[in-house]
């Protein structure tokens, strides 16, 4: 096993109790760009970010966690900011296997050893985040003790593939018969589809990929999603259709729009002409444009 390569970069001032680094190991294909806080030895905790973000999301809590006894380390996801060694290729040559969730998880083991940790005292995990931590306390419970998730709960393990005999399969698929979700999206009055179904498009790869224009659909897509905006949440009584579209455009979509025309259209403009100024003491322009710079790089496509 050849030896890890650690690089140091400069994100943060000398000055701050944040440290970034490169860090290579022959015992996983990635090269893994992470933020760290805290004294190794202490007890590891970490944290997964979710989209579009980066390990830098975490930079603001990271200190604190330290404070509290932590090895704090935060890194940038497979597919995601200065982590390399992920497949590349356009959109139509892509390996999907190389993003299955076990890889994801196989990630935060490895990283885990190259620090020199057999356990994960706590794990954290946001938004998309949240699925590969789920999965870490599930599939390897002996090393990660804890696990935190903040904006999408664990739904469960699926469940094993059942085979009937051939009637009983035919007699369970007429009483069990749905209508496609997405078709029946597509029908309402105002047609809509999924985000998540969009972002799995050929189309949100071409319309998602261009650099121009990035600022202001990142820094539209954070305002919508920050305690800045008009907000007037509702619950959802079932996975239909009707329900599902009371959720927020960038969730259930306009049919014909892509996502950076959706994030335009949702915004009054009142929020359009105000929102630089509001967000500044949040995500002022540097901080934004850490992620700016960042998926101008990588684009969106390996999320």
């Amino acid at each position: 096993m050849t030896p890890n390569i650690e690089i140091s970069t400069a994100l943060f001032p000398s000055s701050s109790n944040l440290r970034e680094r490169q860090i290579t190991s022959s015992a996983s294909e990635l090269s893994y760009h992470l933020i760290e806080a805290g004294d190794k030895g202490r007890p590891l905790l970490i944290l997964l970010h979710g989209f579009p973000e980066l390990a830098y999301s975490w930079r603001k809590i990271m200190p604190s966690l330290a404070q509290a006894g932590y090895y704090v380390v935060a890194f940038d996801q497979r597919g995601y900011g200065q982590t390399a060694g992920w497949d590349t290729r356009p959109y139509h040559d892509v390996d999907l296997r190389t993003f299955a969730l076990t890889n994801l998880v196989r990630d935060v083991i490895v990283l885990a050893k190259i620090l020199g940790y057999h356990e994960v005292d706590c794990i954290v995990g946001h938004d998309f985040g949240c699925v590969p931590t789920s999965l870490c306390a599930l599939i390897r419970p002996d090393m990660f003790k804890r696990a935190v998730v903040m904006g999408l709960p664990f739904l469960g393990t699926p469940a094993l593939p059942f085979k009937p005999n051939p009637d009983e399969e035919a007699e369970a698929s007429r009483n069990n018969l749905q209508p496609d979700l997405h078709d029946e999206l597509a029908r309402l009055p105002y047609p809509k589809k999924h985000y998540r179904w969009y972002y799995s498009s050929p189309s949100a790869d071409t319309e998602m990929s261009p650099p121009s224009g990035l600022k202001a659909f990142l820094r539209g897509y954070f305002h919508l999603k920050s305690a800045d905006a008009r907000n007037d949440p509702q619950p959802i009584a079932a996975s239909t259709a009707r329900e599902l579209d009371k959720l927020p455009p960038y969730y259930i979509m306009p049919l014909q729009l892509g996502m950076r025309d959706t994030i335009s259209q949702a915004m009054t403009p009142d929020e359009t002409s105000n929102m630089e100024s509001r967000c500044q003491r949040w995500l002022p322009d540097s901080d934004l444009q850490v992620y700016i710079e960042s998926f101008e790089r990588t684009g969106f496509r390996g999320h």
